[in-house]
């Protein structure tokens, strides 16, 4: 089996991970407690999506400037990317359990901030803090769920984390759902993920630090006391006679002092391949689009024909649970088919499902419904300005009325069919509820389309193929492909490379969208998967099954040749492939 795989990380796995309710609910308390910092990261990325449709309506600069919705959005990105870089050394300076705990002060400072916020700027500053929390609690969750899962369950047990995000993300918008009709509407929608933060911080206080860092630190027998509750009585023994191996080893090589030269670091060959694999699923995490997905998901229903609000968040909703079905998916499948093939799958899905977004979308705009004359003059004095000065009224359709910018103007569409002739008109909230009395739908971010449904399916698919595998995954390997000495540092890395991309993803997509198209962009991420396909086959190594210490050696024995990785062969090795 690739990489020196155990033969025992079977279909078990998963059935064993639910046998510990009864068997040993430690260990589930341990990866359930350290999981609510995903559930935080899962709630961030998807309340702000519905959230911001209530954000434009309190304020009007918001709505007006495609580039502040953006840094609304992406703010608590940039502020992740800090806290991710942060929280790698003080994963290893401090611990992981004071990490999180950092990480969930920084978070409830920040949600009481965003919940508080008289003006853009203070909601900016609010997603700030919730960003450094986020970003530190992001790589430091799965790395404590995972030095403190026993190996043939770890893979099982991180996925958690990762089922807790998706989880967070489905919560976000039933909350989102919950607040349409209070006063105050985002307020509350973004206030109420303090909660959890003040729930996880509790749960931490009570729990131990992670049993590979304070072996690591010399606290040896703290660290045995705590693995003996994690293993079976008869694993105990190996499991820290392998720890004490690779911290013997790692003194040896490296001494004891606690400075980490970055230059030596990249010249370690198991740690430059550790790397080279865990920044790039990182990378292409964010790159394949999937947060255009969680920031945007209703406006990008709203692109493809769903103008109302509230149908807006409501099929997003479904969306997000899909999202969480596929973290259950990746939980039963992790440890029995391994995060190569995993990863494989689902990109093979993303590709296909990027590909139908893109076709959908490119009919949609190119098909919208065409802007009468005499609609139009039905309001009177309330005429797009653009509309009015252009000789050639009989070429306009919908989308061109909505790319009007002086000022923005919305399609009203006709009170029989919303895929007949409409109005072209100023948009404002007079405008939109004079629309409205007639029975009218008013447009103003995607136009009527027979086609959206269509959207809907290809949004479902790239859900159901993402979140299994690039979702979780990522995660996963980063958690457990670098040497004890570098985890920490190594994982703040991996996760920084995540956040930059997802800032950047963030920060372009609407942009993008409006300067090229719903339909190329989705093609140019569809692209981008082809190119993170090839990356996987090369560069990633499996290690499913394999103890931590062992993720180590089968780095140090494999050799990087043209595409693939391959084993390079010992006479004493046995039950390993290239």
């Amino acid at each position: 089996m690739e990489g020196g795989v155990h033969a025992d990380a079977d279909i078990s796995a998963f059935r064993e991970c639910f046998s510990l309710t009864w068997k040993n609910p430690y260990v589930l308390r341990l990866a359930f407690s350290a999981g609510i910092g995903g559930l935080l990261f899962g709630y961030d990325t998807g309340v702000i999506s519905g959230a911001l449709l209530y954000i434009r309506d309190d304020f009007k600069s918001v709505d007006r400037q495609t580039v502040l919705q953006e840094s609304i959005v992406s703010m608590a990105v940039a502020g992740a990317i800090i806290g991710a870089a942060v929280g790698g050394w003080m994963n290893d300076r401090y611990g992981r359990r004071s990490a999180i705990l950092i990480a969930d002060f920084l978070f409830f400072i920040g949600a009481v901030i965003m919940a508080s916020a008289p003006n853009p700027a203070a909601l900016i500053i609010g997603r700030v803090f919730v960003g450094l929390g986020v970003g530190m609690a992001s790589m430091t969750a799965p790395l404590y769920i995972s030095e403190a899962s026993p190996a043939k369950i770890r893979g099982a047990l991180v996925s958690t984390n990762g089922f807790l995000i998706t989880g967070g993300q489905f919560l976000s918008y039933l909350i989102n759902l919950a607040f349409t009709k209070a006063p105050g509407t985002w307020r509350w929608m973004l206030g109420v993920a303090g909660i959890p933060a003040l729930l996880q911080f509790i749960f931490m206080l009570l729990l131990p630090e992670s049993p590979r860092w304070l072996y690591r630190k010399g606290r040896e027998e703290e660290a045995k006391v705590i693995l003996r509750k994690i293993y079976p009585a008869h694993e105990v023994e190996t499991e820290i006679q392998d720890l004490k191996e690779s911290v013997d080893k790692e003194v040896q090589e490296e001494g004891s002092s606690e400075k980490i030269n970055f230059i030596k670091l990249l010249k370690t060959k198991t740690v430059r391949r550790g790397l080279i694999a865990g920044v790039g699923l990182q990378v292409f995490q964010q790159f394949v689009g999937i947060n255009t997905v969680m920031y945007y998901s209703p406006t990008i229903v709203q692109l493809a024909g769903f103008a109302s609000n509230q149908t807006a968040l409501l099929l997003s909703l479904v969306t997000a649970g899909l999202n969480a079905c596929g973290s259950i998916v990746s939980i039963y499948f992790i440890d029995r088919t391994g995060r190569k093939k995993l990863l494989i799958i689902s990109l093979l899905g993303v590709i296909i499902s990027l590909g139908l977004l893109s076709a959908v979308f490119h009919e949609t705009t190119s098909h919208s419904p065409m802007v009468s004359l005499v609609e139009t003059s039905h309001f009177s004095n309330t005429t797009c300005p653009d509309y009015s000065a252009t000789a050639k009224t009989e070429s306009w359709d919908c989308m061109k009325c909505l790319k009007a910018s002086s000022p923005d103007c919305g399609f009203c569409a006709s009170p029989s069919n919303k895929l007949l002739p409409g109005a072209c008109l100023v948009s404002n909230d007079d405008v939109k509820k004079s629309c409205h009395k007639e029975g009218r739908e008013w447009y103003t971010r995607g136009c009527p389309s027979k086609y959206g449904w269509l959207a809907l399916i290809g949004l479902a698919l790239y859900i159901i193929f993402f979140s299994p595998g690039m979702g979780t995954v990522p995660w996963i390997v980063n958690s457990e492909i670098y040497p004890l000495r570098f985890r920490g540092v190594c994982g703040g890395i991996a996760a920084t490379a995540n956040w930059i991309s997802n800032l950047i993803v963030a920060q372009s997509f609407l942009s993008l969208t409006q300067a090229i198209g719903t339909s190329w962009t989705f093609l140019i991420f569809g692209v981008i998967s082809v190119i993170a396909l090839i990356f996987v086959l090369v560069c990633v190594p499996e290690t499913k099954g394999l103890p931590i210490e062992e993720v180590e050696k089968m780095l140090e024995l494999r050799a990087f040749h043209y595409k693939f990785w391959e084993a390079r062969p010992k006479p004493s090795e046995k039950g390993s492939a290239a």
